[in-house]
């Protein structure tokens, strides 16, 4: 499933044709800056540019001669994995909402924001001297396994149908979201450099790190903020092994990484965790809703 392409293969001249008998999953990698749907449409828009659509409008819902979703929303201040969906390959993507996930999170001590990362706006500053090492190792096992947690308040999350973190750009006041179960099956602490601290974190579907460093500045008397975040696995796809950076999303690399269909689920050839009683109920759910053009963390 690598995204490398040997000099001595001839190159795979791409046709819509070619393109909508396309099934199953790949994944690219999102930068920092864009949203998901974003970089989503830009995968779709250069793809059908190389099939030789012209004017090309990713954007575009109905009618779609490319049918692509992807799994899993990334905060458009996040970089990494990002599963997507061809053809019947958007029927799996519920798969990716749910799945093990892998994240690298860069968090700072004294300051919290209202998006709980560097993006937001300083809401509260503390002292942070008093924290140590040993402090923080011994906080995060409070955090590890079958936990309860809010969702913040800037997410993908949606009431009446708009995210949430669109109704408060627009001023609207919002209430928090109740906390609910998450799955965190292992997170340790890489690197400590007060204010600086880095985690490494593996988790199930629909946990926020944003929240966890939010909780974890609180359980040690001081504030945090997620000042850099990157997914480096999603299902049974990775940062380095996998992940299609823009240069290569031609129809040419997309074969070499796809995954398809008739392979099957593509978490059964890598052993993960197993899943809490939570989380299996919550696949149950996502698996009776209708998989959409873009798919996210609900």
């Amino acid at each position: 499933m690598s995204g490398s392409v040997s000099n001595t293969v001839p190159a795979i001249t791409s046709s819509l044709s070619q393109l909508q008998a396309l099934n199953g999953l790949f994944a690219i990698y999102k930068k920092q800056g864009p949203t998901s749907a974003d970089v989503l449409n830009v995968l779709k828009e250069a793809l059908l540019k190389e099939a030789g659509v012209k004017n090309p409008n990713p954007r575009k819902r109905k009618n779609q001669s490319l049918k692509m979703g992807h799994g899993g929303t990334l905060d458009s201040a996040a970089s990494g994995v990002l599963v997507v969906g061809v053809g019947n390959g958007t029927k799996m993507l519920s798969t990716m909402l749910t799945g093990s996930k892998k994240y690298v999170a860069v968090g700072e001590f004294g300051k919290a924001t209202d998006t709980l990362d560097a993006t937001g706006s300083v809401t509260l500053e503390k002292g942070f001297e008093h924290i140590t090492r040993l402090d923080v190792e011994e906080k995060l096992k409070a955090f590890t396994g079958d936990i309860m947690q809010v969702p913040p308040l800037y997410s993908a999350l949606k009431k009446d149908g708009q995210r949430l973190s669109v109704l408060l750009k627009k001023g609207h006041k919002v209430d928090a979201k109740p906390a609910r179960p998450v799955t965190v099956y292992s997170l340790t602490l890489q690197e400590f450099k007060p204010p600086l601290f880095t985690l490494d974190i593996e988790c199930g579907g629909g946990f926020y790190v944003r929240s966890l460093v939010d909780d974890l500045g609180k359980a040690l008397s001081s504030c945090a903020h997620v000042k850099e975040l990157v997914r480096t696995k999603q299902g049974p796809f990775t940062l380095e092994e996998h992940a299609l950076h823009e240069e290569q999303w031609t129809l040419e690399h997309v074969l070499r990484s796809l995954k398809t269909c008739s392979e099957g689920d593509p978490e059964e050839d890598h052993p993960k965790p197993k899943k809490s009683y939570n989380e299996k109920r919550e696949q149950r759910r996502l698996s009776r809703l209708p998989c959409c053009w873009t798919c996210t963390d609900l």
